[in-house]
């Protein structure tokens, strides 16, 4: 059973949005469904590392909380899609000031900030990871 939220439960305003962004793999389906609206696999295949369980929860607690739209299809099988509400573009919106900072955060005082590549994009690039990820965290190409 979930809980339910009362306006006057929480401490401030940023208790409040951390209920809502709590978690490890929330703000990173908030920034995929940014780009575009997806199906449950494309979130999935975004997401390395998230088990089907996880989030198929996060996607109903942000759903819950009017973040996430889900939008069934009557086909044969059935289509799922995921997008975010205009509450959710909101969200991501006020989330860019903290994007922001941990970009600025993670290249402080690294060999690589000093040649312009932030140290996160210096260890994904390393771990193999996407190009276009690195570049979505504004840590690839055209930051030198």
């Amino acid at each position: 059973m979930r809980i339910v939220r009362r306006p006057g439960a929480f401490v401030c305003g940023i208790d409040a949005a951390m209920d809502v962004i709590g978690g490890k793999w929330k703000v990173l389906i908030l920034w995929a469904l940014n780009e575009r609206t997806c199906r449950f696999g494309e979130l999935r295949r975004s997401l390395p590392g998230v088990t089907e369980k996880v989030l198929s929860s996060h996607l109903k607690e942000l759903e819950d909380d009017g973040i996430v739209h889900r939008e069934v299809y009557a086909e044969v099988p059935p289509r799922v899609e995921y997008s975010l509400t205009p509450l959710g573009l909101s969200l991501n919106a006020a989330l860019e000031p903290l994007g922001q900072w941990g970009r600025e955060h993670i290249s402080r005082g690294t060999p690589e900030a000093d040649a312009g590549i932030g140290a996160g994009a210096a260890a994904a690039a390393g771990a193999g990871a996407a190009p276009e990820a690195v570049v979505g965290l504004g840590l690839g190409r055209g930051q030198s």
